[in-house]
């Protein structure tokens, strides 16, 4: 591994450039009191433009890889530090009701449309756990346990993204209309708008109390990744088996294809809900987690052809807009059944 370190320099190097790019750009627009696009989608959206001009060398492209798949997985790892089980407790059983119905709505419904519009299950699934779960955390953590490619993440990025921004806007003003408390705007914002940074600009446009509120409510949704995963490893590991059964009529070692990184994932949540972690130490693997996986998107940006995207996108977008629109009203009809909207408090 050291002996290939030379290789990988320039290609890891460019894709952390870029990743620090778009971590200024989103500090500048934090700053400005802005919280309209995340570093993530930003550092996705650079490469790209990049690959448009640019394409990956053999110079570059080592490194390039590298980043977009060994790195990713320590990311990760490191992500799974910041997912205290705890936090559900704290938020309370009503938004975990919510939750339930909204993932039910994403995994079951969203699985059915997916196949109805003729996408993989891969790319399907992606879009599902990002309109899920939390946006581009879920579509990272997912993507190399069930072996997604470049084009399939970039499919789930793009259209978690592209509803979000519309929702950042229309979501405040339905709230008003609807005359909706702070909890319950709070809650249907944290289990309906996707990416964390469209959660924050949606909660806070509405009321400080309802942004404070759909924050909570995210992290305790984040938390969907620990399960989301094991279920998609299961999956691809029941699959994977199938395929090379029929293909060489042999058994296959559960071991030899199982997804590893998942276990350091578990044991890093793990050690935090227990406590074993101290709060500084925390604080910096998710900041270390966070950069890491913007660098592994600036890395699947370079590889990603931009017109490609374009040409055969219409589908995967429709299939965001569907399910996104889906979850929107399954979740507002739930705070409505439950006694949470318009007028709750929790």
């Amino acid at each position: 591994m050291i002996k290939k370190i030379p290789a990988l320099l320039p290609g890891v190097v460019l894709a952390l450039g870029i990743a620090v790019i778009a971590k200024l750009a989103e500090i500048l627009e934090t700053n400005a009191g802005l919280h309209l696009i995340g570093a993530s989608v930003i550092a996705l959206f650079i490469g790209m433009a990049v690959n448009a001009y640019w394409k990956p060398t053999p110079t570059t492209a080592p490194g390039i890889k590298f980043t977009s798949k060994k790195i990713l997985k320590f990311a990760i790892i490191l992500l799974g530090a910041s997912l205290n089980i705890r936090t559900v407790l704290t938020v309370g059983r009503f938004s975990l009701t919510v939750m339930i119905f909204t993932l039910a709505t994403c995994f079951g419904l969203g699985a059915l449309i997916g196949k109805a519009l003729g996408l993989n299950w891969k790319t399907s699934s992606l879009i599902n756990a990002g309109t899920g779960i939390c946006g581009g955390s879920a579509i990272a953590a997912i993507a190399p346990v069930i072996e997604a490619d470049d084009m399939d993440i970039a499919y789930g990025m793009s259209a978690t993204f592209l509803f979000d921004t519309i929702m950042i806007v229309v979501f405040p003003l339905l709230g008003r209309w609807l005359g909706l408390s702070d909890a319950a705007f709070g809650l249907w914002a944290g289990t309906a708008v996707n990416d964390t940074s469209s959660v924050v600009a949606t909660g806070y446009a509405f009321s400080e109390a309802a942004g404070d509120f759909a924050t909570m409510v995210k992290l305790t949704r984040t938390l969907a990744i620990i399960p989301a995963v094991l279920s998609f490893a299961a999956i691809n590991l029941h699959l994977k088996k199938k395929q090379k059964s029929q293909a060489d009529g042999v058994k296959v070692r559960i071991c030899s294809i199982f997804p590893w990184f998942i276990l350091g994932f578990l044991a890093m949540s793990m050690l935090t809900s227990l406590g074993l972690l101290p709060a500084g130490l925390v604080s910096g693997l998710k900041s270390i987690s966070k950069f890491l996986m913007i660098a592994a998107l600036a890395a699947i940006g370079l590889n990603t052809n931009f017109k490609s995207l374009c040409r055969s996108g219409a589908k995967p977008m429709l299939h965001g807009f569907i399910i996104s629109a889906l979850v929107v009203l399954v979740a507002i009809g739930v705070e409505y059944v439950i006694g949470i909207a318009p007028y709750g408090t929790l």
